[in-house]
């Protein structure tokens, strides 16, 4: 079992940064296939990113290639999410996931472990 707590959520103006981190706890973080998945206000929780267990394979949702990237650092068991050129439509709550298997996913229910969320917004 792993558990993840995520961090460094918070409000900047749009075309603004911010990076959020996962940190997950347990030995075999490494066996992990994680993503970073995002829930606005009365919409669906939907995919943003994934990276596979060793870093050398990262998806993005349309809606973020070119503008998130994903990584993670094994060693440290964490896992980011660098945002950059935030628009307001990038305001929700995002959260990390992680899945066992090294097939990277974007369905929300094949994730089997679940942070509480960091909140982001975006001001116009």
């Amino acid at each position: 079992q792993v558990q993840l707590v995520e961090s460094g959520g918070g409000l900047v103006q749009a075309g603004g940064s911010l990076r959020l981190s996962c940190a997950a706890s347990g030995r075999t973080f490494s066996s992990y296939t994680m993503g970073w998945f995002r829930q606005a206000p009365g919409k669906e929780r939907e995919f943003v990113a994934a990276i596979n267990w060793d870093g050398g394979s990262a998806y993005y949702a349309d809606s973020v290639k070119g503008r998130f990237t994903i990584s993670r650092d094994n060693a440290k068991n964490t896992v980011y999410l660098q945002m950059n050129s935030l628009k307001p439509e990038d305001t929700a709550v995002y959260y990390c996931a992680a899945r066992v298997g090294r097939v990277l996913l974007t369905t929300a229910t094949m994730y089997t472990y679940w942070g509480q969320g960091t909140q982001v917004t975006v001001s116009s």
